[in-house]
């Protein structure tokens, strides 16, 4: 769930963010609201915001100052800045500011949740839209545990197959399959696919790694079976994956 805090000087327009937007139906809930950057700074640090929704001219301290010292302070928070201003300058500072959004005031329906929305398809990938495969919950069977652990320490093998986790487990690859089924809910083959995107995941959000780097990394010889594979599961290539996050 997405947290969201509202800075806003009118506590009019403030209020209507807060109580007519329907957050809950957008998977947020707003945490904490202020009336300046300098009650916006407390909360922060009160509540950690994900996104953080500010006006910009705000007395006491405005959001252009608030935002300077988050981003001074290394937060990444990702902001949408509300202002009645169109001109160049704030735009440009909106950038400066690494603001995902810019409205302006008065905005019309749905062009704040639609800007919501936005942050948020940002960051389902850095929230890791695709966790690690697991055990369902009561499995304990040796076998299933023993398997994962081989798929682990061996998904980088491009060769890896149901017959060498089932020989390395001295047992058939018949009742492996059922075992692994019956406990996960998944086939061998479906968990070690699956682990090996979580894995490539994780590489790519580091932009020194190419494509085909993390293929080979995650055991795939053919790079065009392994982005086909990648968007299949993740509802995106590789390079659309990573330059997402970047």
């Amino acid at each position: 769930m997405l947290k969201v805090l509202i800075v806003e000087d009118e506590e009019l327009i403030r209020k209507g963010i807060v109580l007519t937007v329907d957050w809950a139906a957008m998977d947020c809930v707003v945490v904490g609201e202020a009336a300046n950057g300098a009650e916006g700074l407390e909360q922060v640090e009160k509540c950690d915001p994900d996104l953080i929704i500010t006006d910009l001219k705000m007395p006491q301290m405005d959001g252009i100052e608030m935002l300077e010292k988050l981003r001074q302070a290394g937060k990444n928070t990702y902001v949408i800045i509300l202002t009645a201003y169109d001109s160049f300058s704030y735009a440009q500072t909106a950038l400066r500011l690494e603001a995902v959004d810019y409205l302006l005031k008065p905005f019309h329906d749905g062009d704040l949740e639609r800007a919501v929305q936005r942050v948020q398809a940002k960051l389902a990938p850095k929230q890791g839209a695709l966790p690690e495969p697991e055990v369902k919950k009561g499995g304990n069977n040796r076998y299933v545990s023993e398997a994962i652990g081989y798929i682990k320490q061996h998904y980088q093998e491009p060769d890896i197959s149901v017959s060498s986790v089932a020989q390395s487990l001295n047992i058939s690859e018949g009742h492996l399959s059922h075992t692994f089924k019956k406990e996960t809910g998944s086939t061998i083959l479906s968990y070690l696919t699956r682990y090996r995107i979580h894995k490539a995941m994780e590489l790519l959000k580091d932009c020194r790694w190419k494509v085909y780097e993390v293929a080979e990394q995650v055991g795939y010889r053919d790079i065009g079976y392994f982005s086909n594979t990648f968007k299949k599961i993740t509802g995106k290539t590789p390079s659309e994956y990573q330059e997402s996050l970047f």
